[in-house]
């Protein structure tokens, strides 16, 4: 039995559970009807036990679920037992993180809207470590350069073949924040500039012209999985990343990234506004 199981493992139980709740049906009635007790059936839905892809399709079954594309996305998550590179990290970094790498590495789609930080899958090496240098608490130089070392590893997703699509809404404040200096905030603009030419990066500005907007108080970052009801957004906190997934949730920022895009810069006067700002450094 896992006595860790990683975000992955534990959204598959969470989504059954849904299903089965959906459907009606107690845990002690849906292992009624797999011929299991009542514990073995919140176990999987903990994320505390491995479920097959059989299995899953036969609670999908006695859940009433005729999504096949749910179905599915389901089973391709039981089936998924491989380690990935974030691994080398758990005794290392935080959970959470981890938790991040595995989403993204499974995404199809990300959209992210920031007020006053470089989205971390855009970041320059020098952005992201003089980042590192703020928390609170301090951490060490090797800390930093761990945490540093996985957020550049992280920006795999947009170099793989296919690459994961990326819409990202940056603020003009989090383009003007001189993070480790004039030298390394031209570096980072120059970055996003290259990054945005590519056809799987959508990068819109939002100026300052703009005025107030709903969402702005906060970074939203949206990560697609293989269907909608596997969706996640990620809240990045002072004290790492805060995961939601609920459908009310889920329609909610929707919404918002949806107004956010509409008021943001085109494109190209993306481009062109954050050139003006590199050259003006």
């Amino acid at each position: 039995m896992r006595t860790k199981p990683t975000g992955r493992q534990l959204r598959l139980g969470s989504e059954l559970r849904k299903l089965r709740e959906h459907a009606g049906l107690t845990a002690t009635q849906a292992g009624s009807l797999l011929g299991v007790k009542q514990n073995q059936v919140s176990n999987m839905e903990a994320g505390r036990v491995g479920v097959s892809p059989e299995r899953v399709r036969t609670l999908a079954g006695h859940y009433g679920c005729a999504d096949e594309a749910v179905i599915k996305a389901l089973c391709d998550m039981t089936a998924d037992r491989t380690r990935g590179w974030w691994d080398e990290y758990r005794a290392i970094l935080p959970a959470p993180l981890l938790d991040l790498a595995e989403i993204e590495h499974h995404a199809v789609r990300m959209r992210t809207a920031v007020t006053v930080h470089i989205p971390g899958l855009l970041q320059t090496p020098e952005h992201a470590r003089e980042i590192f240098r703020q928390d609170a608490p301090e951490l060490s130089p090797p800390d930093i350069e761990h945490r540093v070392s996985f957020r550049i590893k992280r920006q795999a997703v947009l170099f793989r073949d296919p690459p994961t699509t990326q819409h990202v809404v940056i603020h003009e404040a989090a383009l003007r924040m001189q993070f480790g200096g004039p030298k390394v905030a031209r570096h980072q603009l120059r970055h996003l500039v290259e990054m945005s030419e590519h056809s799987h990066v959508v990068l819109q500005v939002i100026p300052f012209s703009a005025g107030a907007f709903a969402g702005s108080g906060q970074s939203i970052y949206y990560i697609h999985g293989a269907v909608p009801q596997l969706d996640s957004v990620n809240l990045d906190q002072s004290h790492g990343p805060v995961f939601l997934d609920a459908d009310a949730q889920l329609q909610k920022y929707r919404v918002l990234l949806s107004r956010i895009e509409t008021i943001a810069l085109a494109p190209v006067d993306s481009r062109d506004l954050i050139h003006t700002i590199a050259r003006n450094l």
